[in-house]
């Protein structure tokens, strides 16, 4: 569960390949445990093949990506949804997913080359159910499920000021249970102009910097909207706290958490428009027109949940595959061609191995060929025959002849246009053999549960005791 948990966090694929992989490393690995060679000698030839076959991959397979031609991008990310739900919406997928992956990037060259691309967390994506898959879009800003506190506020604003707060903007109460007493029945009337003058003073820090929109994380009074509509302010209340990041990254301006410090640099100036939109029953915020927005929204519209869950998963695959490009612009070939390029190298290259490490080290350069192999199991044909073929293909011709996976051929992956992304490929390849070599290691299951075998030869033994019993000493 937890290398699976990395895996999706790091590259967001390449699950199967990997079980796939580990298991054909095990198998291959059992007839030299047979043999009693050591684990150490296996797992150091494992080693040594895993950075080999990582270097061939980068050196000799891959083949670099231009991330700023983006009718070659789009063709790469076409390649991820050609079996799922949204094959028949390619080319808006593949644009949505793109321009959102471009929007969250921070390419930062005098930070030592920063590169972040985090779409978890600042691309969004927000399913409303109605309409058609045609009307999705990605918006160049944010939108949320909120509506304005108060009906009297505008609901629309042409270059809005923003300021955001993440505190109350109403009387603080106590802690714990809090007694008062009254000796005068104007004390009453005292306490409450406290409470006044208290939210006066917190609107009036806020009106001071002339903001045409509040946003906050917590609640709004009713006193708090009165002062707040007399000036024209718009106000929304209880963000999210994901919500209010991702406003700010794309309206400028900061989160601030105590209106004293407010400051005319707090205020977020780069939202073009601000609207609020009802769908169905529901009221959206949306914060458009950005100038240089790090961080969006995607609007997805369909006839039902189930339609948006699906179409969903499809979009994250999509903008996963962008991310991965753009952080390593390098690609290999599909179809099982680099797992068979990577192997037929590093046979060679067992040739020049001395030593018994050399036949662990071929024995996993064979196990690469089981993901071709699958690909040819699950299309039908003749394995031994097309692997054949396949091999051959890898030993005169290049290094980009995979499986077409759906009538099982020989295929050049250059022309049939399917290509996995290097990062991807090599984090298949290590995670698979570092969990091979991680069981290898082990050298006995010790259990406090006794096997059913055991159980079985126990029974045995007494009922041959029951029929045979022994005669005691004769007197």
């Amino acid at each position: 569960k937890q290398w699976y948990q990395r895996r999706v966090a790091i590259t967001a694929g390449g699950t199967t390949s990997v079980i796939i992989l580990a298991g054909e490393l095990l198998k291959v690995a059992e007839p030299f445990l047979v043999d009693n060679m050591h684990p150490t000698v296996i797992i150091a030839a494992y080693r040594q093949a895993l950075e080999d076959a990582v270097s061939m991959m980068r050196n000799e397979v891959a083949k670099p990506v231009d991330t700023d031609n983006r009718e070659e991008m789009v063709k790469i990310i076409k390649s991820s949804l050609g079996t799922k739900f949204m094959k028949g919406w390619n080319d808006l997928a593949c644009g949505i997913a793109l321009d959102a992956v471009k929007c969250v990037r921070i390419n930062d060259q005098s930070a030592g080359g920063y590169n972040e691309i985090d779409i978890k967390r600042y691309a969004k994506v927000e399913k409303v159910p109605g309409g058609s898959i045609e009307m999705s879009e990605i918006l160049d800003g944010v939108m949320f499920n909120k509506d304005v506190t108060h009906t009297g506020m505008k609901r629309r604003i042409e270059n809005p000021r923003i300021v955001m707060l993440d505190c109350n903007l109403e009387y603080k109460k106590g802690e714990s249970q809090t007694n008062m007493e009254f000796m005068q029945e104007t004390d009453f009337r005292k306490i409450l102009q406290l409470e006044e003058n208290y939210i006066k003073d917190i609107c009036d820090d806020i009106i001071a910097l002339k903001p045409d929109l509040v946003l906050t994380e917590k609640g709004v009074s009713d006193l708090a909207q009165h002062f707040l509509l007399k000036a024209g302010i718009t106000a929304v209340r209880r963000l999210r706290k994901s919500d209010m990041n991702r406003v700010a990254r794309a309206v400028g301006g900061q989160i601030v958490h105590r209106t004293e410090e407010l400051k005319d640099s707090d205020v977020g100036t780069e939202c073009g428009l601000f609207e609020v939109k009802k769908f169905g029953d529901e009221y959206f915020t949306f914060l458009t027109k950005c100038k240089n927005p790090k961080a969006c929204t995607i609007l997805l519209r369909g006839a039902s949940k189930d339609v948006l869950m699906e179409v969903e998963r499809n979009l994250l695959d999509a903008m996963n595959v962008a991310r991965n490009v753009m952080i390593d612009p390098f690609l290999v070939p599909g179809g099982g061609a680099v797992e068979a390029a990577v192997a037929h190298r590093l046979i060679e290259k067992s040739k020049e191995i001395q030593g018994v490490g050399q036949w662990p080290y071929r024995a996993l350069a064979e196990a690469l060929r089981i993901i071709p192999k699958t690909l040819m199991q699950n299309c039908g044909v003749n394995t031994i025959r097309t692997m054949t073929n396949l091999t051959a293909k890898h030993a005169t011709t290049g290094s980009t002849w995979g499986v077409d996976g759906e009538t099982g051929n020989i295929v050049d992956m250059e022309d049939f246009g399917v290509w996995d992304t290097l990062q991807v490929k090599s984090q298949v390849f290590k995670t698979a053999i570092e969990t091979a070599i991680l069981l290898l290691r082990i050298d006995d299951i010790v259990s406090g549960v006794k096997k059913q075998s055991d159980i079985d030869a126990e029974k045995m033994a007494g009922k041959f005791q029951a029929a045979n019993p022994q005669e005691g000493p004769e007197e």
